[in-house]
């Protein structure tokens, strides 16, 4: 019987429970938003950004951007500040940075 056959998948089917969510989904909180690719935000922002970098022999502050293609030298003393890697560039050891206010 076809009957009998739905009715022991529904007793025997597992019961999903819906889990509760603790916030707006209207006004998420920014943890959870830094988390989230940039497209799918609920305001869309980039993850690149300008920084200053100061130059650990010089002292010198140049402006790079986060994601550089590449390689970035100081422009008095020509040492090098930062080096690209598939996404963000990363400083030589001894570069302290800020990021710019936008």
């Amino acid at each position: 019987n076809p009957k009998e056959n739905t009715n022991s998948f529904l007793r025997f089917a597992p019961h999903f429970i819906m889990p509760i969510i603790d916030y707006d989904l209207l006004n998420p909180p920014a943890y959870q938003q830094a988390q989230c690719h940039k497209l799918k935000r609920l305001v869309q922002s980039p993850n690149s950004f300008f920084m200053d970098v100061k130059c650990p022999g010089c002292f010198q502050i140049t402006t790079v951007f986060s994601h550089a293609h590449s390689v970035v030298y100081c422009s008095s003393c020509a040492s090098v500040l930062c080096r690209p890697t598939g996404g963000k560039a990363r400083l030589t050891e001894g570069c302290s940075f800020r990021r710019k206010a936008e």
